[in-house]
């Protein structure tokens, strides 16, 4: 898609509100993995990961949308142009870090899509957040969205495969890796069930005894 140079720096423009929104994110989700770690003595984020589409790819997704390819059809319709990705240990840290999101005053949720509860058909499993941040300009106050997903490494490890795969195929994967793959997204799911199991058990020998007296 070719781009004028003054519709791109338009662009470029209102996306730079994006990036200051994950950043201010960013910092967040770090302060509070931060003070979990200090009062629980365990982590709920892995790792973070964030990145900001393009106006080119925002473009063509208004386009698959039948959208005009507008700045506010951009800031009105498209919600993952700033998008950060969780990972953590446990399917529990997930919900942890959920119930975190939600206290957090300024941050209003939009949408919740829980796929870890209601899989996709295929075996994907997330949690998906559509959040809205206050970014405060120097003349002005923008509230900008955010898509947040948060995933355990297995599902994480089990999404960039089947993404690689996807696109490999041009999307019409064939039947039998498709079987495969739903095979190794039940595979991880187990996988991530023992481990929640061997960490509740972990946590009980953890626990302080009490002293009979």
């Amino acid at each position: 898609m070719e781009i004028k140079k003054s519709v791109l720096y338009e662009w470029k423009n209102l996306f730079k509100i994006y990036k200051f929104a994950l950043d201010e994110v960013n910092t967040k989700l770090n302060i509070l993995n931060e003070d979990f770690q200090f009062i629980h003595q365990h982590n709920p984020i892995e790792h973070l990961n964030s990145r900001i589409k393009t106006p080119e790819s925002t473009m063509e997704k208004l386009a698959r949308k039948g959208l005009e390819p507008t700045l506010e059809n951009a800031k009105k319709y498209i919600h993952d142009i700033a998008g950060i990705r969780i990972t953590c240990s446990f399917i529990t840290d997930i919900y942890s870090i959920y119930e975190l999101i939600r206290k957090q005053d300024d941050i209003n949720i939009l949408q919740i899509k829980d796929y870890i509860k209601q899989p996709k058909p295929n075996g994907y499993k997330s949690l998906h957040l559509i959040i809205d941040v206050p970014i405060f300009l120097t003349d002005r106050v923008e509230k900008v969205k955010v898509e947040i997903q948060i995933r355990t490494i297995a599902m994480d490890f089990w999404a960039s495969l089947e993404h690689k795969i996807y696109y490999k195929f041009d999307k019409a994967i064939p039947a039998s890796l498709r079987n495969e793959l739903k095979e190794a997204a039940d595979s991880a799911n187990y996988l991530d069930e023992r481990m929640e199991k061997i960490k509740t058990e972990v946590d009980l020998y953890a626990r302080p005894q009490l002293v009979k007296g």
